[in-house]
């Protein structure tokens, strides 16, 4: 399960860098055509980069969310299966001392 969670995260950050290596070739193709400067250039990167370290902190901070609460419920479970294994062994204990004081009359 943490493999899984942890290859979406990295194809996450692949697509990022994959994305900000696209959109520089762009911005370079638009300012030597002379339709961007350098300077607007420059801004729009720095802008697609913060966007996009913003969608990545976001995304990250669900999937950490999901991943606390699933943990959480696998534990509530777990802890419910224990407490009902810990009643039925103290059933069977006193059961068995029943019958151990019974054959001992």
């Amino acid at each position: 399960m943490i493999d899984v969670i942890k290859k979406a995260i990295l194809a996450g950050v692949g697509a990022a860098a994959l994305t900000k290596e696209k959109a520089e070739e762009a911005l370079s193709d638009l300012v030597e055509k002379g339709k961007l400067s350098a300077n607007d250039a420059k801004e729009a990167a720095k802008k697609i980069a913060d966007d996009g370290k913003h969608e990545f902190e976001t995304a990250a901070s669900k999937v950490q969310e999901k991943f606390d609460e699933l943990v959480s419920k696998v534990g509530k479970k777990q802890s419910d299966r224990i407490d009902a294994l810990e009643t039925r062994i103290a059933e069977l204990e006193a059961r068995l001392s029943d019958q151990d004081s019974a054959s001992s009359e």
